[in-house]
């Protein structure tokens, strides 16, 4: 459930193969030129990249952390003692402000272990411009290769202007996506993609094809270091190709994880339809679109027959499960965006008033969209994101028309298909007996709780929340076992951000119990409330939630516990990327001048040959041995936090099936298996 890191590496051997590859020869085997015999070597990064974790690249451990001269020459400088004056001013390239400001234009920087960093952010807007090719009825195929932490995209479409090849991919603002007769529903950061994607890469290629000729540009760091123009000797089709390797310098011990890769790779088919796209040779094309998309998530779960439907400027198709929740998927312009939009709410109204309509009764909205599934897409010419990676649509014109023709559609759907409206009026009358029963367990829930404290019990709550916007943004909630490891955590929070709730042991198996028995469960009810979720995940008052026990059998136990409450009630939490789990070291290595920390035993023998036979180990068998002191700097800036990621909703029941339901002979026999004695 966990999010692997099955990836591809950084690596030394990136280095002189870079502008040696081609002699003479103009084309290479894959239609694309061959790199410039000018060209200049890719440089070597410097960094040695450790062999790949089993569920997320760990970045060295045990290094000391030193305050840079620069900080201290800029902390001396607001104590009085620095000149302000015409030479402290500076004027940055835009090139230049993207590698310093970097966070502004693609968002997280990460190692590649989340499906949201920075180098998954470069290897779309690559794709994105083909996806705008295709788009625009050119080119249906998108060829996308990622080895040895370097990516490589070639797409089939007009191809970018010979003559303005090098200001297209190194110019901020400069492209064809501001003229509609062009470009009418761009996927892409406008002006902005492929420029950032140059200014962050350690080596950056581009080569345009265009009626039997060619132009190539090659960058380091956003430096153009060689360019070329000339006729193909092999005729090749139109498009461009585009090569790039992330610099380790900004994106340091990073990996490209081939699943969170494939998943993209399959929205664009599925968002697409037609269009076939490869990854590392492997085709990808669907031909239903969204429907193909919703039937890869539900399978064969679904209530009633998929709905779908697709306009000039939205697609969307539907289905109910017996499943706890909803669960919607949205996309704007090809971008999924993650924590939905205007257009989002605006099709689950048009989705509520459409089934309302077609029934003629007042369905509540809680009973309609209890167990729903969903996913929309829509073009947009001029769409409004509230940050730059685009996560969710602002724009505030578009609810009229997306409620109206949503509701017409759905209704429609529903007199075209009446066997499935049948099934549907029947889980929404379900849902209505659900909800009944389940406010009287809440409400008793609620007074059992006055009782008890007005106080949630073993909440240390921190100041700011999910509602307060930016401040709000880092808030976490660290559910943790036991007043020790509590402890630990409280003492060494940061008491604006993170909230503390400890449990007081094993909480009870959820796995197959109805949604009333979570509010009949004393603790559960407790972390519900702490959360703000005992409602609905509307609520929710964190960011982030961190699942924090021990590294032991127990802790392993508790942690599976606690993903099966939230997979089994609170799905979307999971799929929104709000779930994570926090690691921890396991050993301490130290000197009387150094201390190491080390996250497995092959980081232990490192820092033990390397210290010497003097040193002192230290295995932390819980949280709560590590010391206040300590421990703030393991949930501080670089906190290691695995998300929790599932690959499909289908997949769920079958995962929590094996692992916590009945103990069948088949899970006998896979832990004997994979049974490892415990030398500890």
């Amino acid at each position: 459930m966990a999010g692997k890191t099955e990836g591809e590496k950084t690596s030394k051997a990136k280095s002189a193969a870079a502008g040696n590859a081609a002699k003479n020869a103009p084309v290479t085997g894959k239609g694309v030129p061959a790199k410039a015999q000018t060209a200049k070597a890719k440089p070597e990064s410097g960094k040695t990249v450790r062999p790949q974790a089993a569920v997320k690249a760990k970045p060295e451990s045990g290094k000391a952390v030193q305050v840079p001269a620069a900080k201290a020459a800029d902390a001396g400088g607001r104590a009085g003692t620095g000149v302000y004056d015409e030479s402290k001013i500076k004027t940055l390239s835009s090139l230049e402000h993207i590698r310093l400001r970097t966070g502004m234009y693609i968002g997280r920087l990460g190692d590649g272990s989340n499906p949201d960093d920075g180098i998954y952010v470069l290897l779309k807007e690559v794709i994105d411009n083909g996806i705008d090719e295709f788009i625009m009825g050119n080119g249906k195929i998108i060829d996308v290769s990622v080895k040895d932490g370097t990516a490589k995209v070639r797409d089939y479409g007009r191809g970018i202007p010979l003559g303005k090849l090098v200001e297209c991919v190194s110019v901020i603002n400069t492209g064809a996506k501001y003229n509609d007769d062009v470009f009418q529903f761009s996927v892409g950061l406008n002006g902005v993609g492929t420029k950032a994607v140059n200014a962050l890469s350690v080596y950056f290629r581009a080569v345009a094809i265009r009626g039997g000729e060619y132009a190539e540009a090659v960058f380091e760091r956003g430096k153009l270091k060689s360019e070329r123009k000339g006729k193909l000797k092999d005729k090749q089709k139109d498009g461009t190709y585009v090569e790039f390797t992330p610099d380790p310098e900004i994106f340091t011990d990073y990996q490209f994880n081939l699943e969170f890769i494939e998943k993209r790779i399959q929205n664009y088919a599925y968002l697409n339809a037609g269009l076939t796209l490869s990854l590392n040779g492997k085709q990808y094309v669907s031909k239903r679109g969204l429907y193909d998309l919703l039937y890869e998530e539900t399978g064969e779960d679904c209530l009633y027959p998929m709905g779908y439907y697709k306009g000039e400027h939205i697609e969307f198709a539907f289905t109910h499960t017996n499943n706890y929740g909803e669960e919607y998927f949205s996309f704007v312009n090809g971008q999924f965006t993650s924590d939905g939009g205007t257009h989002l709410s605006a099709f689950k109204e048009g989705f509520l008033k459409g089934i309302q309509t077609y029934f003629k009764k007042d369905y509540r909205s809680e009973d309609i969209r209890e167990g729903a599934t969903a996913v929309v897409a829509i073009k947009l010419k001029n769409p409004v994101f509230e940050s730059q990676t685009k996560n969710k649509l602002g724009n505030s014109d578009i609810r009229t028309w997306i409620v109206q023709e949503v509701r017409n559609a759905v209704e429609d759907w529903l007199h075209k298909n009446q066997e499935a409206g049948k099934k549907l009026e029947q889980k929404i009358l379900s849902n209505e007996s659900l909800r009944t029963e389940l406010n009287a367990v809440k409400k008793e829930a609620r007074e059992a709780a006055k009782k008890i404290t007005l106080k949630i019990p073993k909440l240390k709550d921190c100041k700011y929340h999910l509602e307060d916007g930016l401040l709000g943004a880092e808030s976490t909630i660290f559910i943790t076992e036991g007043d020790s490891a509590a402890g630990s955590l409280v003492s060494s929070r940061n008491v604006m951000t993170h909230a503390i709730f400890a449990l007081r042991g094993k909480v009870e198996n959820m796995y197959g119990k109805k949604r009333a028995s979570i509010y009949k469960n004393e603790e559960l009810y407790n972390m519900m409330m702490a959360l703000g979720i005992e409602n609905d995940v509307e609520g929710l008052r964190y960011a982030r939630i961190v699942i924090a026990t021990d590294a032991d059998f127990d802790g392993f136990h508790i942690r599976n516990l606690l993903l099966t409450f939230f997979l089994s009630f609170f799905e979307e939490l999971v799929t929104a990327g709000r779930v994570f789990i926090l690691e921890t070291p396991l050993f301490r290595v130290r000197t009387k001048k150094e201390t190491r920390y080390c996250y497995t035993e092959k980081e232990r023998d490192e820092a033990m040959a390397s210290l010497g036979g003097q040193s002192e180990v230290t295995r932390f068998k819980g949280l709560g041995e590590i010391s206040p002191k300590e421990f703030g700097q393991f949930i501080g800036a670089d906190m290691r936090l695995v998300p929790v990621s599932v690959n499909t909703l289908k997949a769920v029941p079958q995962v929590l099936t094996f692992y916590m339901g009945k103990n069948t002979p088949e899970r006998r026999d896979y832990i004997m298996k994979n049974l490892i004695e415990d030398a500890g």
